[in-house]
């Protein structure tokens, strides 16, 4: 499944496509961030990220795609961009014919981490190790981005469990990460 994530805002919202196989495993397919001109008029600058994404969409051709789902925060011009910006990324999609959904950053946060208070740096790492990627994914709106992707197919994969295994695809490559670390000490946290 390719799944195309969404963290969405009205100057930089990151775009991350990911290829799941059934194992869950996955493999980075395009990171990067649409950026739209902090001057320019909010109708212009929605013009701008529904082009770019419309250009991720032609150019990778998603199965479904992810946006992260906007709560509140203490700034609302802030938020509000958010919510802009996310109805754009649910537009563009429906438009293209593509099923979509919305998790809240504590969801995406759990599916990856295993915790659903992590720091940015948390998931930032785990996206890295589970993508088998040689540095951490950046900026930060394209690694939330490929979060999102990842989450959506973890959650929306059906999964069968081996005997005894409960741990996530995240955990699972996080305890491996641990284990190779050994000697060396303990995977920073």
């Amino acid at each position: 499944m390719r799944v195309l994530g969404i963290d969405p805002g009205l100057t930089r919202c990151g775009v991350g496509v990911v290829d799941v196989r059934p194992d869950r495993s996955a493999t980075l397919v395009h990171l990067g961030v649409v950026r739209s001109p902090v001057d320019a008029p909010v109708a212009e600058r929605l013009v701008v990220i529904a082009r770019g994404i419309r250009a991720v969409l032609a150019e990778h051709a998603p199965d479904v795609v992810a946006v992260e789902r906007v709560f509140a925060q203490q700034n609302r011009s802030t938020v509000m961009g958010t919510a802009q910006a996310a109805g754009i990324a649910l537009l563009v999609a429906a438009e293209a014919g593509l099923p979509t959904a919305t998790h809240t950053p504590s969801e995406v946060k759990a599916a990856i981490t295993g915790y659903g208070s992590a720091e940015k740096l948390q998931v930032q790492t785990m996206v890295a190790r589970v993508l088998r990627l040689d540095e951490l994914p950046k900026p930060a709106d394209a690694a939330d981005a490929l979060a999102l992707a990842l989450c959506h197919a973890w959650r929306g994969a059906p999964s069968v469990p081996a005997r005894g295994e409960a741990l996530t695809p995240a955990q699972r490559a996080w305890a491996e990460a641990e284990k190779r670390a050994g000697s060396r000490g303990a995977v920073a946290r």
